[in-house]
């Protein structure tokens, strides 16, 4: 049964294959040998087949590529499945290698900044870092009845000459730095009030960096029930201090001298004491 399956299948290949020498003539002669009177008696192959068979030489086109078709071939989706997984694990290397230059640049590799990148970067945040403070300089003035609204990075602040506020920290900037601070959003005193849309252009607010400080310190506690997770985490916020030190764009009023009343001397009245009567003991 398995030869007759095997005699079959080669006579549909020689006889479906247009690269082949044609075979037609052959064709009925097989099948005359294909069929048995009796397919349960054993099968002898008889001259005339061993003849046919032995003369049989393929002959392939030049252009024709034999092909194997196993049983055992990848399909298209396990392709595809296993291209899918080369490119995730392309991806994984390509995410760490991300992780690692991220690691490297928290390592504590600093970068280094230009001076027109570090300009750059302080006007955006609000500021500009003029120069250090000298010891003869005089920068600190009484106060005046002026205040401004500044915008420091994304919070803002009401100031008067004299205040000190603590903001994030300010980068390129040490203790005893003066900075200009340029996002003026209004300004204020007892005769006049001007506001921007959105900043003063011709407004500046004066300021010293006084010191750079931590804030006190964040819990934060995460969990889920039932799922064994606790994490506890602190943070300390990286602040500076600035001490306001002047404000201009606006006119300030001119102190007004207050002449006080001086205090008259008051006497006190000396006050006279009144001898009370001595008694007097009667004997009887």
């Amino acid at each position: 049964m398995a030869n007759r399956r095997c005699l079959q299948t080669v006579i549909h290949h020689y006889s479906t294959n247009p690269f082949l020498q044609p075979l037609k003539t052959l064709v009925p002669t097989l099948q005359q040998t294909l069929t048995l009177p009796n397919p349960l008696s054993p099968q002898t192959p008889t001259p005339n087949s061993l003849h046919v068979f032995s003369s049989l030489t393929p002959i392939f086109h030049p252009q024709h590529k034999p092909t194997c078709h196993f049983s055992s071939r990848r399909s298209d989706n396990e392709e595809e499945e296993n291209d899918d997984e080369e490119e995730e694990e392309e991806g994984s290397e390509e995410d760490d290698d991300d992780e690692g230059v991220s690691a490297a640049s928290n390592s504590g590799v600093k970068r280094e900044y230009t001076a027109e990148e570090k300009e750059e970067e302080a006007a955006a945040i609000g500021y500009k870092v003029i120069g250090p403070l000298q010891r003869s300089e005089r920068v600190f003035k009484p106060y005046e009845p002026v205040f401004a609204v500044v915008q420091i990075g994304s919070h803002q602040f009401k100031v008067s000459n004299g205040d000190s506020i603590f903001t994030e920290r300010l980068k390129f900037c040490e203790v005893n730095e003066k900075l200009i601070l340029n996002r003026v959003l209004m300004l204020g005193s007892q005769s006049q009030t001007i506001i921007g849309r959105p900043i003063l252009p011709d407004a500046a607010v004066h300021a010293v960096v006084e010191e750079h400080a931590l804030d006190a310190k964040v819990i934060i506690f995460k969990k889920k029930r039932r799922k064994n997770y606790r994490r506890t985490k602190g943070h300390r916020q990286e602040l500076t201090k600035l001490r306001i030190t002047d404000i201009q764009g606006i006119e300030k009023p001119e102190p007004v001298p207050t002449n006080k009343p001086e205090k008259t001397a008051v006497k006190k009245l000396e006050k006279t004491s009144v001898k009370k009567p001595e008694k007097v003991a009667v004997v009887a």
